[in-house]
């Protein structure tokens, strides 16, 4: 253990890397904002930064669920690189408070091009959203959130300075087991609050309320099995990375191997929700539910439509049902960067098919993938000062030899 490398340092090539992106990111802000933010009440301006800073948001959340997951399960496999997920999850913090603000702008600066329950007069003569009402208000919509982004804030960070209260100190063996239950109660705590938001209340809010008339009671599953596959993907794309920097020497194949079956079996599970979603409203054939599926599926976005199913099932299915596809450095690094993109049109198409957005043609363009790239530059930052500052390593931790032994 003694020749491990306890900190890892971030290279000059990643700084500039992650930076220019950001910059990238920035110009992209001020262009967009030129051409758009005053266009149209500005609705494609906002439309991009909600859609790249919600998708950001929940893929960067997606690793601490992921570890938190794990932690409830009692698994080992991850503690080689438990530092990595917990640096991505630092990401939320800066991302969260940019979604936030882009919501609240959205919000009470009145784009009812967005949201269409906004607009009062609007909802006082249509008796379906004057129903929501209660649950389709700003006053709801800002409180949860508030709660919505908070707690997955405070309750990451209780997780991270958790997993580094031991770094120091090498424990017992009834410290440990009280260490492993203080975890496991925190990750308990996590996981609840992670279902009453991702899996629950906040893409009805946050994406659904976009098509204000339609619901689906799939939608937030969906968005989560979205969300966690590109969650993983994202894990394992710094996990390749900075083994290659030369950190975590324990992670190997076997890991790899885990990661490539989390997100083998993960497309296979958002699959399933796609097209069940679609079947069961194209069976019941009610238009008041049909109507969300028009642009996607005969519309402007039939294109983005099939392709998601491409990218994000068939080419996993295809690469990824080969044992040794999934311990192939290359083949999962390459799978990874396909999957977050196909996951990013995926939420592309939640957003900008929206009934009164465009929902009868496709604008996407440079300042669509600017927004990305900035967002990008974002989490690569955060990540790697994050991993960066702390040992990378849980060495103390009580199943880290499990972990180095690790055999799948």
């Amino acid at each position: 253990m003694s020749s491990y490398k306890e900190h890892f340092e971030i290279p000059a090539r990643y700084k500039q890397w992650s930076l220019g992106l950001m910059t990238v990111g920035v110009i992209s802000l001020i262009v967009g904002f030129i051409l758009y933010g005053t266009h149209d009440q500005g609705t494609r301006f906002w439309a991009t930064l909600m859609h790249n800073s919600v998708y950001f948001l929940l893929i960067t959340n997606a690793a601490m669920f992921f570890f938190c997951a794990v932690t409830l399960s009692l698994g080992s496999f991850i503690i080689t690189f438990r530092r990595v997920t917990e640096a991505i999850s630092a990401a939320v913090i800066p991302i969260g408070i940019i979604c936030f603000v882009i919501l609240m702008c959205i919000v009470f600066g009145g784009h009812t091009a967005i949201y269409s329950w906004l607009d009062r007069g609007a909802v006082a003569k249509d008796e379906l959203l004057k129903e929501k009402s209660g649950f389709l208000s700003v006053p709801f919509f800002t409180i949860w959130t508030i709660l919505t982004i908070g707690l997955w804030i405070v309750l990451g960070y209780k997780m991270r300075k958790l997993s580094r209260s031991i770094d120091e100190t090498p424990l017992s063996r009834e410290e440990g087991k009280k260490y492993i239950f203080k975890n496991t109660v925190w990750a308990a705590i996590y996981i609840v609050w992670f279902a009453l938001t991702v899996a629950a209340v906040t893409p009805w809010l946050w994406l659904m309320s976009i098509d204000a008339h339609w619901y689906s009671t799939m939608y937030s599953w969906y968005n989560f099995g979205s969300c966690f596959v590109s969650g993983v993907a994202l894990i394992t794309i710094f996990v390749i990375y900075f083994k290659n920097q030369g950190a975590l020497e324990f992670v190997n194949e076997e890991h790899l191997h885990d990661l490539g079956k989390f997100m083998f079996a993960f497309s296979i599970f958002w699959c399933y929700l796609w097209f069940d979603q679609f079947m069961l409203i194209w069976y019941a054939n009610i238009s008041e539910e049909t109507v969300y599926f028009q642009p996607r599926f005969n519309g402007a976005y039939a294109g983005i439509f099939y392709l998601n199913f491409i990218i994000n099932f068939i080419c996993p299915l295809l690469i990824f049902m080969k044992r040794g596809s999934k311990r192939n450095w290359g083949t999962v690094t390459f799978m990874s960067v396909l999957l977050i993109f196909g996951h990013w049109l995926d939420y592309y198409q939640m957003v900008f098919a929206g009934e009164h957005i465009s929902p009868n043609h496709v604008p996407l363009n440079l300042f669509d993938f600017g927004i990305a790239l900035g967002f990008v530059g974002l989490i690569m930052w955060q990540t790697g000062r994050v991993f960066a500052k702390y040992p990378t390593l849980a060495k103390n931790h009580p199943y880290l030899k499990e972990s180095i032994v690790h055999h799948t």
